[in-house]
């Protein structure tokens, strides 16, 4: 600190106890302080100013250089209009499936392109079912007059899922 050793120091404070005093030293010592303090705070402000300068200086170098050079489109490289672009697709098939759900919602008959084609299988089955039950009674021989009419067991089955 300014080629002052600590020898130095001792001597700078016993002469400054006896010329102020023991009773004003404390309040001169905190005033001191005090003042040292605003002046690395006024000269912190200042170094930023100047930083600040030599910055703003350094970006208008480089943006007259930038606008110097033929070939380089400064629109081009605007990255606000890219997510302004992403955002309007984004929003339009937003509201594009808001539209296909509201239509939907407003008429609840039409069938959904994802709707499962379930229905048209358990007819087909019970068609199918229904042949086969009509075409094995015919097979067999008829009931002789002796005998009761006692329905087959697998008969009952295909007529119910006939009926079904």
């Amino acid at each position: 600190m300014f080629g002052i050793d600590s020898p130095e120091l001792l001597v700078i404070a016993v002469v400054a106890l006896v010329v102020i005093g023991p009773k004003e030293l404390p309040g001169m010592l905190r005033s001191w302080g005090k003042w040292m303090a605003q002046m690395r705070g006024m000269a912190s402000e200042f170094r930023g100013h100047v930083d600040e300068m030599v910055r703003q200086a350094d970006i208008d170098d480089v943006k007259k250089q930038l606008l110097a050079s033929p070939g380089l489109d400064l629109q081009a490289l605007d990255p606000t209009r890219e997510i302004k672009s992403a955002l309007q697709e984004g929003m339009a098939e937003g509201e594009k499936a808001m539209a296909e759900a509201k239509a939907q919602i407003d008429n609840p008959l039409v069938e959904p392109e994802s709707a499962p084609q379930i229905a048209a299988e358990p007819a087909l089955e019970t068609a199918t079912a229904a042949v086969t039950a009509e075409a094995a009674p015919a097979a067999e021989p008829a009931p002789s007059a002796s005998e009761p009419a006692v329905p087959a067991a697998d008969e009952k089955p295909a007529k119910a899922v006939a009926a079904g």
